[in-house]
């Protein structure tokens, strides 16, 4: 299935992604509750988790 013109790409994803999850660990660390904290490193988790799946989708359509 080709993506149309409208849709980012896969490896546009990926980066989105990597970058959400760089930018929640930054939040993290400056946190000023252990509330905030844990949220940010969940958002970064589910960030990083979306870019693995985004990979393994690119290497399934290799």
């Amino acid at each position: 299935m080709t993506p149309s013109a409208d849709e980012p790409t896969t490896e546009q994803l990926r980066a989105v992604q990597s970058a959400r999850e760089q930018a929640e660990r930054e939040r993290a660390e400056q946190a000023p509750s252990d509330t905030e904290q844990l949220a940010a490193v969940r958002r970064a988790d589910k960030a990083a988790y979306l870019k693995d799946k985004l990979d393994e989708q690119a290497e399934s359509e290799a």
